[in-house]
């Protein structure tokens, strides 16, 4: 024989309600509306209730009369319509990620978990609206950068054929030069750890990352990069950055994916044609550990 319960929530499937979280007596109904009910009602207290009679046609009506349901006769009677659904989004509330899999009987969430296998692709997604959602500030664009993005933003009012470098722009277009360094992030502080807007050199020397069509890239002087005996990588694929390496005129002198690579084969060749050129600055034998630096020796040294 069924309960009322049961006979109100055949009548009214779409008036399933779930407790809100919190202490104020609110519902989610099954058919994506939400209701409350007056300060007082018993009602307030239960976690699964059927809302025979509503009033109010908005996003949240008030429930005047139901009954309290309970989970197990809820299941028996709507076992063919309950799903598992996996949701990945960004929180506003939250300021992060959020990978769930909610079972549910229409928008009513019986059981939540986190998806703890959820896709990097679903992730990366849910970052890039976190990105729009928070602005670009959430980079944290180094002052080289923006001053990049302004000198084109200027050429470009001005008439040169230049790529939209606006905050607005760089986001529409944030799918081809930022999606692909989004997966894993679910925070704006994955964010700034995957895809740094700059690279801290040896000597201290914050570098802007450039995120460009060749991958990320960014230009140093030689001596700056001493003693690093590994590549520098960024992304969640840990894709290396392209380093131009400059003399200490700003000239390139090599340009280079595998740091270790060039230290070991290559560099010998520039040694020997910059220490005549440049006698005044370091050109150690082994630089992968020698001592980074920014200065020039001493004249008369």
């Amino acid at each position: 024989r069924q309960s009322l319960a049961g006979m109100a929530a055949r009548a009214y499937p779409d008036r399933i309600g779930s407790h809100r979280a919190g202490d104020a007596p609110r519902f989610v109904l099954s058919g994506g509306r939400g209701a409350v009910v007056g300060p007082g009602d018993a009602l307030g207290a239960a976690r699964l209730v059927v809302a025979t009679d509503l009033d109010g046609g908005g996003a949240e009506a008030r429930i005047r009369q139901g009954v309290a349901i309970s989970e197990a006769e809820l299941r028996g009677l709507f076992s063919g319509r309950i799903e598992w659904v996996d949701v990945c989004r960004w929180s506003r509330r939250a300021r992060r990620v959020e990978a769930r899999r909610q079972e549910r009987l229409g928008a009513l969430v019986l059981d939540d978990r986190i998806w703890r296998d959820c896709p990097p692709e679903r992730l990366a997604g849910a970052a890039l609206e976190g990105v729009r959602d928070l602005g670009l500030g959430a980079l944290d664009f180094s002052r080289p950068a923006r001053l990049l993005q302004a000198r084109v933003e200027f050429l470009r009012t001005q008439g040169e054929d230049m790529p939209d470098f606006s905050d607005a722009g760089l986001l529409a277009e944030a799918e081809a030069w930022l999606l692909p360094f989004l997966p894993g992030c679910r925070t704006a502080e994955d964010l700034a750890r995957l895809a740094p807007a700059a690279f801290i050199a040896p000597t201290g020397t914050r570098v802007a990352i450039d995120y460009g069509p060749e991958g990320p890239e960014i230009a140093i002087r030689m001596q700056e990069m001493f003693g690093l005996a590994e590549h520098p990588c960024v992304g969640p694929a840990r894709l290396p950055l392209r380093i131009t390496l400059m003399s200490p005129a700003q000239r390139p002198l090599q340009v280079t994916s595998d740091l270790p690579g060039f230290w070991a084969a290559s560099y010998a060749e520039v040694r020997r044609d910059m220490r005549g050129r440049y006698p005044r600055h370091p050109w150690p034998e082994n630089p992968a550990e020698a001592v980074p630096t920014r200065r020039a020796k001493p004249r008369g040294t």
